[in-house]
């Protein structure tokens, strides 16, 4: 078993050329991240109810060979043991979120003292082991009640999740200071309401955009409820999935579907949540379809309230054009063709191209269009088919690979002018990642399934040797 971890890049090596990882500072931020649903399991203890994800799994045919996160990495029993291997890999900030479901069972009425006491022990737990806790209040698992009433395309769901908000707050605000309202809205409108990829599983366009709006509106009403009620320093915000959007040619019809992928998975969040508007373009194309954003008065003002740190995460960069493989540019709906073009690049086992200078590109233009708004990467990461050895050890060097042209791709960005403060690697564990099950592993420690054993794998070591180096540099 072969357990170093490569430190250096020996074509970088041969070319006399910087590690641009060194030019990170001292004090920049290093972390894991995970989320509830993806690792806790426990889902029928302590008062937990169920969430969307509970449900959708029993769909037949919604999740790869019937998987569930009814156990998942078993982390509501072993959280003291996974916190020791965020202390040995060296990270100083652990992102994880909150299950709505176990903290406010229905998803109303009061606290359950039996859930939320978990989030205490694990607070404590990072605390004494010098980690900071960096809490994510919804991460996908809406209490199944609450769709029941609408979910997310009715407007009283944005009220319910500023209710619970201040359940987590009012007991952890003493021991936490950085506080993430919502992770990858569009995951929750689009695939959730419009694509019916996630749960619940729906397939109404209109629906996710109503989604759209009244997860901003949650946003923005607990961050100004939040901020009301903090008795010293907070810092609040939100985690957005974003990706580059580009043209195929410099076509109309090319450059259009670039325009409207930009504005429907970047724009329409970053636009009102800094400026306080949706994007004119956007809200004209969707009025062409009959669909308008349900925004009263006041909305907007609430969606804008000023924020402290965007999160953002990175996957995959797009290329698009809006001509199909038959020349035509509209679909049998008469909407207009939005075709994904590959880069040609290689890809993940997700099937996701792998495009570094994408995420410079994109963190440099956030920087420029949205100014004044500190970032930090909140996930990145990649799937690939780990082998393990006998002993459960993976050399993943492609993995190792993927971190280092990321991670690299950030301090670019970085040195280019752009306000990033730290990276969270995803993730910590290999865990139930929704729709394809237990299929693909994302995680730096393997997880055995079957016996719970954890392994970190050599990207976990380079993971580690990096911080390290980076911390030893500036110091």
């Amino acid at each position: 078993m072969d357990t170093t971890a490569p430190t250096l890049d020996p074509a970088r090596v041969a070319s006399g050329q910087p590690d641009p990882i060194d030019s990170l500072p001292a004090d920049f931020r290093w972390g894991v991240a995970t989320s509830s649903y993806q690792i806790e399991g426990a889902v029928a203890e302590d008062g937990r109810t169920a969430s969307i994800w509970d449900t959708f799994c029993r769909v037949p045919g919604a999740v790869h060979n019937g998987d569930h996160g009814d156990i998942a990495c078993d982390h509501y029993h072993r959280m003291p043991a996974d916190v020791a291997l965020m202390r040995d890999l060296d990270v100083d900030t652990y992102r994880f979120s909150v299950a709505w479901p176990r903290v406010q069972p229905g998803g109303r009425g009061p606290v359950n003292p039996a859930g939320l006491a978990f989030y205490d022990r694990l607070v404590d737990e990072l605390l004494a082991k010098g980690i900071d806790p960096w809490v994510t209040l919804y991460h996908w698992d809406l209490p199944q009640e609450l769709e029941d009433a609408g979910g997310w395309p009715v407007r009283d769901t944005a009220y319910r999740f500023a209710d619970y908000s201040m359940l987590v707050f009012d007991q952890l605000s003493d021991r936490v200071r950085t506080w993430t309202t919502l992770n990858e809205p569009w995951c929750s409108a689009m695939l959730g309401y419009a694509y019916g990829r996630h749960a619940p599983g729906k397939r109404d366009f209109e629906a996710g955009m109503h989604a759209v709006h009244h997860l901003l509106l949650g946003h923005g009403l607990a961050t100004q409820r939040m901020r009301a009620a903090a008795s010293g320093p907070v810092d609040l915000g939100i985690t957005l999935n974003m990706s580059t959007s580009t043209a195929a040619s410099e076509s109309e019809a090319d450059l259009n579907a670039a325009r409207r992928a930009d504005g429907l998975g970047v724009r329409i969040y970053l636009d009102p949540l800094v400026h306080g508007r949706y994007p004119q373009d956007i809200v004209a194309d969707l009025a062409a379809r009959n669909i308008e954003l349900p925004v009263r008065d006041g909305d907007l003002e609430i969606i804008s309230t000023p924020m402290d740190v965007l999160g953002v995460n990175y996957y995959f960069s797009t290329q698009h054009s809006g001509v199909d493989e038959q020349g035509r540019t509209e679909d049998a709906d008469g909407l207009p063709v939005d075709r994904e073009v590959p880069f040609g690049r290689p890809r993940t086992a997700m099937d996701w191209e792998i495009v570094p200078e994408g995420f410079t590109e994109l963190l440099v233009r956030l920087g420029r269009d949205y100014p004044g708004l500190p970032m930090v990467i909140t996930e990145n990461g990649s799937a690939f088919d780990d082998k393990p050895d006998e002993s459960g050890f993976v050399a993943d060097d492609d993995r190792v690979d993927y971190f280092a042209s990321h991670i690299g791709a950030v301090a670019r960005a970085r040195q280019q002018g752009a306000d990033i403060r730290g990276y969270f690697a995803w993730s910590l564990l290999d865990n139930f990642e929704w729709a394809y099950g237990y299929d693909k592993r994302f995680g730096i420690v393997r997880v055995d399934y079957d016996t719970q054993v954890r392994t970190p794998k050599r990207s976990a070591l380079w993971y580690r040797d990096t911080i390290r180096r980076v911390r030893n540099a500036g110091s």
